[in-house]
């Protein structure tokens, strides 16, 4: 099972944060340990990562317009960045 991490600005960090929860459920059926990395030098880059199980089921609901209006509530600025661990 791959970690995945994607990275992208958001417009209001503690706003994005207080989210967790339903990222976490988004992701509940693709991914396992969903966990938030917060930027340490006061900018506007967040990270995810997640031990993914489903990756072409995940990367198919992050295209799904349920994805694009969570990511909008959240803040989210495009582009999203998405790194697989390495083997």
């Amino acid at each position: 099972m791959p970690k995945v991490v994607f990275t992208h600005a958001v417009s209001d960090v503690p706003a994005w944060a207080s989210h967790k929860a339903e990222r976490a459920g988004f992701f509940a059926d693709y991914a396992t340990d969903v966990v938030d990395y917060l930027p340490t030098d006061g900018g506007s880059t967040v990270a995810v990562s997640a031990n993914v199980h489903d990756m072409d089921g995940m990367l198919a609901a992050l295209q799904t317009p349920d994805a694009v209006a969570l990511e909008e509530s959240h803040g989210v600025i495009q582009p999203i960045s998405s790194f697989v661990e390495g083997q």
